[in-house]
């Protein structure tokens, strides 16, 4: 069934279901995965069995794209899946080994106490039934996903329960985060704005990608599927949750939007072909479909394929109708504009990662840093670093790396998209004092704990590892990613 989860996702357990039940997808052509003995077990763990049918019905919960489902049998994807799978059923062996239980009490109270199924102040049968029904999930199926994930929460607690963390570790994790940094820099964004883009270098650049610069142009039909025109009333009831499901069954059925627009008496909306911009091949921007609407359908590539999309508790009825496809000129603007920004990203690759280079084998000091700056006439600034945040030249994930950084050490630091590039000199670094009664005091101690825990569960998982004797069926594993 269709969904309006996302409203009711603020609460903790709630969100951890999203993440583990979605939607289900189709799988063609499984029927001879499922067969006698030992071809029906994908994963044993000492004497406990996964077979492929309860693997294949985990496959069926998990929100894999449409591409993902493609390669699936040329990439390790599915591997991977199981892989996870696999860990999990070893978590819940460890659990059930070391006596860890659940209440039916203590389940209760912790979903009465759910601020998602809380109606002024007070925990709503009705709330909590509209979930239900809206997620289509059994109360046992919510119920048991709860407390999986308690006892996996009891778990971890019982592993750190205990910890003393010395003191030096708490004045470490302090200091990766407080300290008086004097640094001189030179910004490399004055050298790189100076760099003019050639224009041979943007035609060679189109010439060999031609097939990149193409312009699709889209039809769309569309219906919202509004309560009145599916059920006559305005309450989104189980009703009219019902005629949804009927829609996306029919969906499944192979129905195109205009079938099933027809048999039901619903009336579609047409676009003309647009673009990416909503602009037709006049140039002329289109307002017949919402904007929401719109970005999810563009990115889909094939035609007459319909899908059910929920968008703030509207639900829609969409299908591209129509594709074609043109060749965007050179000199279109934004072919050169997406031109030059890829060039300029290539030229700050080629001086960052030679500098880097000089810098690792020992080639590109201080020396060279002013050098640099005066051949190319930028200035080199002296500055102090107080502190992690509120800086007014780094970032903070910047000054991180600055902080990480050695007294008398050149580094060439940039952020994610090379927006920010900078070679950084440390001068001196020197560290304020931790008071044992202050808030920070506290905060370090915190995350020390949360460093070590780390620690302890990555040991605790490689041991969990060691205990269980894990086999593989790959001839299940093969049979099941050619099923795709």
């Amino acid at each position: 069934m269709l969904t309006s989860i996302g409203k009711y996702t603020k609460s903790f357990f709630v969100k951890i279901l999203v993440g583990i039940i979605i939607l289900p997808f189709v799988f063609w052509g499984m029927g001879d995965i499922f067969r006698g003995g030992n071809q029906n077990i994908i994963v044993t763990i000492d004497s406990e069995k996964i077979s492929s049918q309860e693997f294949v019905n985990y496959l069926q919960r998990i929100n894999l794209s449409e591409e993902e489902r493609k390669d699936i049998a040329k990439t390790n994807l599915l591997e991977r899946i199981l892989s996870e799978y696999t860990g999990r059923k070893i978590i819940s062996l460890e659990i059930e080994d070391m006596g860890i239980r659940l209440s039916d009490s203590a389940l209760k109270n912790i979903i009465i106490n759910d601020d998602a199924f809380k109606k002024d102040g007070k925990f709503s049968r009705t709330k909590y039934e509209k979930f239900l029904i809206e997620s289509s999930l059994s109360a046992p199926a919510f119920e048991e996903n709860i407390a999986e994930q308690e006892k996996k929460r009891q778990l971890l607690n019982f592993l750190s329960k205990g910890i003393v963390i010395p003191q030096y570790l708490i004045e470490s994790e302090y200091k990766k985060e407080n300290q008086i940094k004097e640094i001189r820099y030179l910004d490399l964004n004055e050298y790189f704005n100076k760099q003019v883009v050639k224009k041979e270098d943007i035609k060679k650049l189109y010439d060999e990608n031609k097939d990149l610069f193409i312009e699709q142009f889209k039809s769309i039909s569309f219906i919202e599927l509004k309560p009145e025109i599916l059920t006559g009333k305005k309450d989104y009831d189980e009703v009219f949750f019902k005629k949804i499901d009927e829609i996306e069954n029919e969906i499944l059925d192979g129905k195109n939007i205009s079938i099933i627009a027809r048999e039901r008496n619903l009336k579609t909306i047409n676009t003309k072909e647009i673009n990416f911009d909503k602009k037709d091949l006049s140039g002329n921007l289109t307002k017949k479909i919402p904007e929401e609407l719109f970005k999810k359908i563009f990115i889909k590539q094939k035609i007459n394929e319909p899908e059910l999309i929920d968008i703030g508790n509207k639900y829609y009825l969409a299908e591209i109708i129509s594709l074609n496809k043109r060749n965007r000129d050179i000199n279109d603007k934004l072919v050169n504009d997406a031109i030059s920004s890829k060039l300029k990203v290539q030229y700050k690759l080629e001086l960052n990662t030679k500098i880097t280079k000089e810098i690792s084998e020992g080639n590109f000091d201080i020396n060279n840093m002013i050098d640099f700056g005066n051949k190319n006439n930028i200035k080199i600034n002296n500055y102090t670093i107080k502190s992690l945040t509120n800086n007014d030249v780094f970032s903070k994930g910047i000054i991180k790396r600055i902080y990480e950084t050695d007294d008398n050490k050149i580094t060439l630091i940039t952020d994610s998209k090379l927006t920010k590039n900078f070679l950084v000199f440390i001068k001196k670094t020197n560290y304020p004092k931790l008071a044992k009664d202050s808030e920070d005091y506290k905060k370090y101690l915190t995350k020390a704990k949360f460093s070590i825990a780390n620690k302890i569960y990555t040991t605790y998982d490689i041991g969990v590892n060691n205990k269980y004797n894990v086999t593989l069926n790959n001839k299940v594993i093969e049979r099941i990613k050619n099923s795709f």
